[in-house]
């Protein structure tokens, strides 16, 4: 059958049409990454993929991040039997160390910037759904660092971002008590460029809610700075809005997008399960600091 594409909007995402058969083989790996890289997001209808299934097409893609104490993409916990799969759920019952992080997924973010070296990619399908809301939507800052003037670009290239996971938080949880504030907290923080110069030569943004500061700049401007760029980077010809189906598989480059989720009933029970793939570049930019002795 081989692969049929079809663009979902102008400058991000597309469907692809394979069958599963195909897809689990592995025969159209490469081209799957090729078109992933591309166009930031990816959608398959009808996969209805086990949790093994969802395992071999991730390893077919890239390195398979395992279960262990290591800390996954955007604050949970991996736990030992976990084998690379997820459980993304607001129940405890599913998975009690997940349920404290989530509703920071609310928020537009790219997972483990507190990471010197971000996950490269999510697969992501869906096991329950909530009647209401949940949708996921994507910004491609590939696409929204092209569009920027050359007088932006000459500016931002030189700059760096302090990135939090307090910062990532606070703003989806005001009321945080300062045990859950504690724990954010413990998480370490890490400098990134704003620009990441990807050995492939593209540039793209480094956008996240964990943006805490412009390194070096004065707090008001570093706020105005990293809001102006956010707004910027989440306008409609940048992003594409998801719709869930059971049996979709969604995935999506990690070092070239920004995700959310819109809000859903926390009773709802939504539940999706999600392998994520290490991360195989730093993000790096041509003119890195010198190091002070």
């Amino acid at each position: 059958m081989g692969l049929t594409v079809i663009d979902l909007s102008l400058r991000t995402g597309s469907e692809v049409r394979i069958d599963k058969a195909e897809l689990l083989s592995g025969d159209h790996a490469a081209a799957i990454r090729a078109l992933l890289v591309e166009r930031g997001v990816l959608l398959i209808r009808g996969a209805h993929l086990k949790d093994e299934e969802l395992r071999t097409v991730a390893r077919s893609l890239g390195d398979l991040r395992l279960g262990g104490s290591k800390r996954g993409a955007d604050g949970a916990t991996l736990r030992e039997g976990d084998e690379g799969v997820l459980k993304v759920s607001l129940d405890e019952k599913v998975n009690p160390e997940y349920a404290r992080f989530l509703f920071g997924n609310h928020l537009w973010h790219m997972d483990g910037t507190y990471e010197e070296v971000p996950p490269f990619a999510t697969l992501f399908t869906p096991y329950k759904l909530s009647r209401v809301g949940g949708d996921t939507m994507f910004a491609n800052t590939y696409a929204a660092y092209e569009d920027l003037s050359d007088e932006d670009k000459a500016e931002l290239d030189q700059l760096r971002v302090v990135h939090t996971m307090q910062a990532a938080l606070f703003p989806a949880k005001r009321d945080c008590t300062p045990e859950e504030f504690a724990v954010w907290y413990s998480y370490p923080q890490r400098s990134h460029p704003l620009v990441w110069h990807h050995k492939s030569g593209r540039k793209s943004l480094v956008l996240s809610t964990s943006g805490a500061f412009v390194e070096g700049m004065h707090p008001a401007e570093s706020h105005d700075l990293l809001q102006r760029l956010m707004i910027h980077a989440t306008q409609p010809q940048y992003t594409y809005r998801h719709e869930w189906q059971l049996g979709d598989l969604v995935i999506w480059d990690n070092t070239g997008m920004m995700h959310r989720v819109l809000p859903f009933d926390r009773e709802s029970g939504r539940e999706f399960h999600r392998c994520t793939l290490n991360g195989e570049e730093p993000v790096s930019a041509p003119r890195e600091p010198a190091l002070q002795h």
